[in-house]
């Protein structure tokens, strides 16, 4: 960490410092001052673009409006990590004039990783054209070939790049190597891996547990070269792998998967962040144990699609890190990692 990271954090207010755990979803039919209120006065650090945004004029506009709101007062003049989730194919978030039609993973995996590696680059400058500074892809998760389109968070939009670990790690890091030479950051997901679940996350509390996965699975590979390759986020899954973690505990909760088996066995020092936390496989657990759970595991940032849950978020990650110092320095370290993140993305200079 350098001097550089540690002396910009340390010159947060304690508010500030936790609002860098936050990412918050713009939705596009808010209108465009929709998060001034949360950036201001809960110290918001981070915005997700979600509902499907139409032209590039009005996405430029809207993020030049947020960076402005990203004050010394608000951020201690930090700029907001600004994300979209433009994997290609059904998953794009922005749309319309002035951004291309990425094809999906699968069409994407039968160019070669030159030629993905450049396609990417372009896609990235068209994000970085309109202030979005992180993609929140590529996957990383491998379908196998006898579940396919039965894999509903994956396999039935064709987000996979393919059913073999080494097809997927070839072309998910050459999209991963674009995005980062355009200037826009990526993020490997949906850490330890959806592919062999039934049912989606987002809306089901079952048929979302992968009994296959251990420390030794090959479909982790592709997680791991995303880490080397240089992604500067990865995306924790929602599911549950009781052979990760025997309590059965989903992975964004999981102390055994993120800090053991994430940082420790694959080495990962960046920045991890949810899905959202607002998901239907964790919506029975109140939003804030949620937000307190996740920093406890060895998480970072608190992805949520709900503007309404942050104050309560960041009360109770206030409230614990004043009551127990241990995690209180979780927090410290997660602002840190967070801060070193925009740093290496140029958004945070020291003097």
């Amino acid at each position: 960490m350098s001097a550089c990271v540690r002396q910009k954090a340390d010159s947060l207010s304690e508010e500030q410092a936790i609002g860098q755990l936050l990412m918050v979803a713009f939705d596009t039919a808010a209108p465009r001052t929709a998060l001034d209120d949360l950036i201001a006065e809960q110290h918001v650090g981070n915005v997700i673009y979600l509902g499907g945004w139409d032209g590039a004029a009005r996405v430029k506009e809207t993020s030049g409006h947020l960076q402005d709101q990203a004050t010394e007062t608000a951020t201690g003049g930090i700029p907001l990590l600004l994300a979209a989730d433009q994997e290609g194919g059904e998953v794009r978030q922005l749309r319309g004039e002035g951004f291309t039609k990425v094809p999906s993973a699968k069409v994407q995996a039968q160019m070669s990783s030159s030629e993905l590696t450049a396609a990417a680059k372009g896609w990235a400058g068209e994000l970085k054209a309109v202030g979005i500074n992180v993609n929140l892809a590529p996957v990383t998760d491998t379908v196998p070939a006898d579940i396919g389109r039965a894999n509903e968070p994956i396999g039935k939009y064709a987000r996979q790049y393919g059913s073999e670990p080494a097809t997927v790690t070839k072309a998910s890091t050459a999209f991963l190597k674009g995005m980062i030479e355009g200037g826009v950051m990526g993020t490997v997901k949906h850490f330890p891996g959806l592919g062999r679940v039934e049912n989606n996350t987002d809306f089901n509390t079952t048929g979302i547990t992968d009994s296959v996965a251990t420390p030794s699975d090959p479909f982790l590979a592709p997680f791991t070269a995303g880490v080397k390759a240089g992604a500067g986020l990865v995306m924790v899954s929602s599911a549950r792998y009781p052979g990760l973690d025997a309590t059965k505990t989903q992975a964004m909760f999981s102390r055994p998967i993120i800090t053991d088996l994430l940082r420790g066995r694959l080495g990962y020092e960046g920045v991890v962040i949810t899905d959202d936390i607002n998901a239907k496989a964790v919506r029975s657990i109140p939003a804030a144990e949620r937000a307190t759970r996740y920093i406890e595991a060895g998480g970072d940032i608190l992805l949520t699609g709900d503007p309404e849950s942050v104050p309560g978020m960041i009360e109770a990650l206030s409230s614990k890190a004043r009551a127990d110092e241990e995690f209180a320095t979780l927090l410290e370290t997660s602002v840190l990692r967070v801060v070193a993140l925009k740093e290496r993305m140029g958004l945070v200079r020291c003097s």
